[in-house]
């Protein structure tokens, strides 16, 4: 226990502590800058697993040193090699993510687009609304002509290293490009295309297969990657059928298949964060919400 309280002395010794309000302008200026990156960069996105195995591996660190302290040397230097060896293999596997993050800081304006973006909400909105009109016309004619379809609604920051292998596009979001893509004759039709921050973002990307041994042998190639892509992402997938021209959506593993495309705009709004008015909340309940109230 002496041990242990010696630890703690010298680490907190440098830091010389005179609580006064200097020191707590500085930790309110620390934790308010973290808690605006995580709401901006981080929550409700891949990145956010990954910042929880961060601390759960510091506070292992912190264990496994208190373990060493108490003579529980084996064990001790165990789990502090552990940590070392996966913390190590982060920088490995999270390679992607970081190149991406990086060269995302790295554009110009980040700073000014971040601190004084002069974007109002209402016009988030309006371009929002104008992305599912221009995608429900497309899915109405996809539907049908029977021509099929995968289309993914990428978060920021989620799951980016799929898209990356497609061809790169970058373009507004329009009913008459949408079926330009997926014309059987041209060569992006068979992949699928990312919408991403209102914009398609790539196009002709290959998607992983999901391994659920219980899916229906009616499932082709599309759903299955549909599905696969929500399992390992929070990213939400439309579907639109070659054989029947059905249209489902899967999202956290789940598939949904819709009957008319009202209810399906009305679940392409909450998946793009957009609140319909209360008397539409009432009447057309989220699909996955209910799935997940089953579960």
């Amino acid at each position: 226990m002496d041990a242990l309280i010696s630890l703690i002395q010298d680490i907190i010794s440098p830091l010389q502590w005179s609580l006064n309000w200097v020191n707590i302008l500085e930790i309110a200026f620390i934790g308010i800058t973290l808690l605006v990156f995580y709401k901006k960069f981080i929550k409700n996105t891949q990145a956010e697993k990954l910042v929880k195995g961060i601390f759960f591996l510091v506070f292992a660190w912190i264990f496994s040193e208190i373990l060493i302290l108490i003579d529980l040397r084996i064990i001790g230097v165990f789990l502090k090699s552990l940590v070392t060896l996966i913390a190590l293999s982060l920088i490995v596997i999270f390679q992607p993510e970081l190149r991406r993050f990086l060269g995302y800081l790295g554009q110009p304006g980040f700073i000014r687009r971040t601190l004084f973006s002069t974007c109002s909400y209402r016009e988030a909105e309006i371009n929002e609304i104008d992305v599912i009109k221009e995608i429900i016309e497309a899915v109405k004619y996809l539907t049908k002509t029977k021509t099929g379809a995968l289309i993914v609604f990428q978060k920021e920051m989620s799951a980016g290293v799929y898209s990356d292998v497609g061809t790169k596009l970058d373009a507004l979001i329009s009913t008459e490009l949408i079926l330009t893509i997926f014309h059987p004759n041209t060569p992006l039709h068979d992949g699928a295309m990312v919408i991403e921050n209102n914009r398609i973002h790539s196009a002709g990307v290959l998607l992983p297969l999901t391994e659920d041994p219980k899916l229906s042998w009616k499932y082709g190639t599309r759903h299955r990657a549909a599905i696969g892509m929500s399992e390992v992402s929070d990213a939400a997938c439309l579907v639109v059928s070659e054989e029947t021209g059905d249209v489902s959506i899967t999202m956290d593993g789940m598939l949904k298949k819709y009957e008319d495309l009202m209810t399906l705009k009305t679940d392409l709004e909450s998946i793009l964060g957009i609140k319909p008015k209360e008397e539409a909340v009432e009447k057309h309940k989220n699909i996955f919400d209910m799935l997940r109230g089953k579960n």
